[in-house]
């Protein structure tokens, strides 16, 4: 059995509620800008704004859940932590592998439509240049320091909510009823489940925020508020945007299978010669770099708590003397660059949903763990009315994960082939990184 996630090295307790708030709204707001708009394709305006519903119930009970967890373990492995604690090494891999598929490969997919928004603005800009150019400038900002970077992260979130904003203040006198009801698509339950996980793309990460609790100074008491107006604010920026864009444009279908729907909209509305549909382009990147940049502070980090704890190669656990994890870093971003390569942002999309909904699974069912095994264990947030809220978000969890494995069996294969050969490989090397480590960390 590897060690638990408690073992040395630490990391630098520096963040503040301001910096995850700039955080928890920029690990996910680029799903404002792009990605949720493939949901239309899946079942029209109307079905897609039910699976938005509902997915928005579930990321509120999950996030008042997931709070709990995150305050009472306030460490950098994040779910990976939790499952490890509350259901073993088995349940810790499994989490981890989970987690490490959503933060690996949200990010190739929101560095795709970089390179698209790019090469909208200079067509002389190649799309896959500019994504992988993304990752080089990306990662050597954070190799500055996590203040640095969560800083960083900060003026950019604050500029990218200013942004959409504003793209909701131009399409609001626009808005007709008629339009959103347009080229109607019948409600159907298929329809709405396959739609979901493009609605789930709405608040994806915001979960990361676990990831760097352990650099957080007052975890207790900083963390639930960082998790509360983070999750406000992404909730009236999705529901704001999605309503507004199928409203204000004269057909939503035009917009069902771009990755920059935003200003391609304003061209829609207001013309494409319109300065505001030129100044909203030129400047429509700061979501993308709020989100880009938020992901890959979140899969450094649970790079590095795997490797710490000895299911990933020991190399990966060290820091330089900034207290950064710089081949966390650096690995990170091969194998992004290495999915930019081979799959469609659609697709990555769903991989990175699928990895996201196990996560969400795990970490619910350690809450109960927990809870039952541990119940004086200091939780200085405890979810309301439980345990109902928490089963609330674990069924509609089920019912996600159901609906994307049901519509998209060939990647949901491909997952669970990965997860296997990790269960596989911990099984074979565990014993070996028992020995080489000298026994279970405390």
């Amino acid at each position: 059995m590897p060690p638990t996630p408690l073992a040395a090295p630490g990391l630098k307790k520096t963040l503040t509620a301001l910096h995850l708030w700039g955080l928890a709204v920029g690990l996910v707001i680029s799903g404002e800008y792009f990605g949720w708009n493939y949901g239309w394709a899946a079942a029209g305006p109307v079905g897609f704004l039910v699976a938005t519903l509902l997915v928005t119930v579930f990321y509120v009970t999950f996030v008042f859940s997931f709070t709990e967890l995150t305050t009472a373990i306030p460490q950098a492995g994040g779910p990976f932590a939790y499952a490890h604690r509350a259901l073993g090494p088995v349940g810790g891999l499994v989490a981890g592998y989970a987690t490490l598929v959503e933060f690996l490969l949200a990010p190739p997919a929101i560095a795709f439509a970089l390179g698209s928004y790019a090469h909208f603005l200079y067509p002389g800009l190649p799309v896959l240049g500019t994504a992988l150019g993304c990752y080089v400038i990306f990662t050597l900002i954070n190799l500055l320091g996590i203040k640095e970077s969560a800083t960083f992260s900060l003026v950019v979130t604050v500029l990218a909510v200013a942004e959409l904003l504003l793209f909701m203040g131009l399409l609001a006198p626009h808005f007709k009823t008629e339009n959103f009801l347009a080229y109607p698509v019948p409600v159907s339950a298929p329809g709405v489940l396959a739609a979901l996980p493009f609605a789930i793309w709405f608040y994806l990460a915001i979960e990361g925020v676990a990831l760097v609790a352990e650099e957080v100074a007052e975890p207790r008491r900083t963390i639930p508020r960082g998790y509360g107006y983070g999750l406000l604010t992404l909730v009236g920026l999705a529901l704001g945007v999605m309503v507004l864009s199928g409203g204000a444009t004269p057909d939503w279908r035009r917009l069902s299978h771009l990755d920059y729907p935003l200003p391609e909209a304003l061209a829609l509305v207001l013309g494409p010669g319109s300065r505001w549909t030129k100044f909203f382009a030129s400047i429509g990147l700061f979501g993308l770099v709020a989100s880009f940049h938020g992901t890959i502070i979140g899969y450094s980090r649970q790079v590095f708590a795997l490797a710490r704890a000895g299911y990933l190669p020991g190399f990966l656990a060290r820091l330089n003397g900034r207290q950064t994890p710089h081949w966390a870093l650096l690995a990170g971003a091969a194998v992004g660059a290495g999915a930019l390569l081979t799959g469609t942002t659609d697709q990555v999309i769903i991989l990175a949903v699928l990895g996201a909904l196990v996560m969400y699974i795990v970490s619910l069912l350690s809450l109960f763990a927990l809870r039952r095994r541990e119940p004086e264990l200091p939780r200085p947030f405890a979810v309301p009315a439980y345990p109902y809220v928490p089963l609330v978000a674990l069924a509609l969890a089920v019912v996600c994960l159901g609906a994307l494995v049901y519509f998209n069996l060939k990647l949901s294969g491909i997952f669970l082939a990965g997860l296997l050969l990790a269960l596989t490989a911990y099984r074979t090397l565990s014993p070996h990184i028992l020995s080489e480590k000298g026994g279970v960390g405390k």
